[in-house]
């Protein structure tokens, strides 16, 4: 097939090379063109000191430079949690040795988790709570806390959560989660039922909104929206889309940013659940509509319409796409010329979130694709700022720097935002006559579902990937 697309490709001398990226259903197509490699503008009319005194001052008056030892308990919590439960399940008693592969058997391990149990060894090994052989790949000598030890670690847990502004709910469902780890990995029960407790979302709110890092991330990324608003000069409203809105953590900080500016903005997220929360919280704000819309999926078929929007905003989803450089060329096409696009996102991996929150995160039951870009084969999530900001870039966006900057106290933290504006993109293929030449030259089968135009390519394992393409 990808001979057939490759000779089809070349009859189009605009097309300087291209990407196959697989997914579910079918696959997505990126093409880019010759024009010169213009990169890494880290200037534009958003200044982001603006940003950072808003975020500051959403925080004012808690000690920052708490943090990073409070952030440390909830990984000492973590620790525990992973080895105590590998000990349980008698796995590295009396000098046994096991492959990952073992663990993950022993362990009952779904297979759409066994990515996290490969973490847990991992993360283990580097801390020094288990030793690995390289030569034969065997796991030994865990490290694992005696019933004591465990119930001290999880009693710091209650004074770190308060120390990073979580409510009383999110030290609850950390304690949950953990008690629930071996029927977590073995899909005999969900972790919705604990973050959402009888279709409460003040747990999820904590994650997402209270905290001090997502709170100063969430005020900075309302400040550049709010610039943004005041800077543009076009009649009519602000458009704003917002991406995977969840329970609204960020929406709020934005609406209070905007105060009376004229706004059309559209809340959306791939669960209806969040859109009935929101219609509740927020359907009196004027210019407020919700929708159903899917970062994965293609956004022509949602009803989203290119250059429709000024802004896109997408706060803590953007980690969930599949392939975030197809994802990042799709919201980058529903913006108008110039437009900005608005991120917040955890740069680190914590490892809180390997015995809680990631259980979320894994490909669903029978998924054939989980991650196809730069984190294929990685058993990892989250990019880092430094992988943000050439993703942008490649997409067609001019990236502003990460916020906070990397001496602020919040750095640390790893929950950043990021920014680009759109780049004037005159080199670029056109996605729909590609389309068109792919449809007179291949069967249904064999065409992508969706044709998306970027600056770069960023090759990945997971992909197909030819450069120098066209004549």
């Amino acid at each position: 097939m990808n001979e057939a697309l490759s000779a089809a490709l070349r009859t189009l001398p605009e097309v300087a090379a291209w990407q196959w990226v697989p997914g579910m259903p079918g696959g997505t197509l990126l093409v880019a063109g010759r024009r010169p490699d213009t990169r890494r503008a880290t200037a534009g009319p958003v200044p982001p000191d603006h940003a950072v005194a808003a975020g500051d001052a959403s925080v004012a008056g808690e000690d920052l430079a708490a943090l990073p030892r409070l952030t440390r308990l909830l990984d000492e919590v973590a620790l525990s949690a992973m080895a105590r439960t590998l000990d349980r399940a008698r796995l590295f008693r009396q000098g046994r040795e096991h492959h990952a592969a073992q663990v993950i058997e022993t362990l009952g391990t779904a297979p759409r988790h066994a990515w996290i149990v490969r973490r847990w060894l991992t993360t283990l090994t580097a801390e020094k709570r288990l030793g690995h052989d390289a030569a034969t790949g065997r796991y030994r000598g865990l490290v694992a806390p005696d019933r004591v030890e465990y119930a001290r670690a999880r009693r710091t847990l209650e004074e770190a959560c308060r120390g990073l502004g979580y409510p009383p709910s999110m030290t609850r469902f950390f304690l949950a989660a953990a008690d629930r780890l071996p029927a977590l990995l073995r899909d005999e029960t969900g972790l919705q039922g604990v973050l959402f407790p009888g279709g409460e979302t003040d747990t999820a709110e904590g994650n997402y909104r209270d905290n001090v890092p997502s709170r100063w991330a969430n005020h900075a990324a309302a400040a550049l929206v709010a610039r943004e608003a005041r800077a543009r000069r076009g009649p009519g409203p602000l458009r704003i889309l917002e991406v995977g809105a969840g329970v609204g953590g960020t929406t709020a900080p934005v609406l209070d940013a905007l105060g009376d500016v004229g706004t059309d903005y559209l809340f959306t997220d791939v669960s209806r659940f969040f859109l009935g929360s929101a219609r509740a919280a927020f359907a009196g704000h004027p210019g407020m509509r919700f929708a159903l819309f899917d970062i994965n999926a293609v956004p022509a078929d949602q009803k989203m319409t290119a250059g429709s929007r000024d802004v896109v905003l997408a706060a803590n989803v953007l980690h969930n796409a599949r392939h975030v450089g197809s994802a990042l060329a799709g919201l980058r096409e529903l913006l108008e010329p110039g437009g900005l696009l608005v991120l917040v996102e955890s740069c680190r991996e914590h490892y809180q979130a390997l015995t809680s929150m990631y259980l979320l995160m894994s490909p669903a039951a029978g998924e054939d694709h989980w991650f196809t870009d730069l984190r294929a084969g990685q058993d990892r999530v989250f990019l880092t700022a430094d992988e943000w900001t050439d993703q942008l870039d490649a997409a067609g966006f001019d990236p502003l720097p990460a916020l906070p900057g990397d001496r602020h106290p919040l750095a640390a933290a790893g929950q950043r935002v990021l920014a680009g504006r759109v780049r004037p993109g005159s080199g670029r293929p056109a996605p729909a006559r590609v389309s068109a030449a792919l449809a007179a030259r291949l069967p249904t089968a064999d065409r992508p579902v969706r044709v998306h135009a970027v600056d770069r390519l960023v090759p990945s394992p997971a992909t197909t990937t030819e450069i120098g393409a066209s004549p």
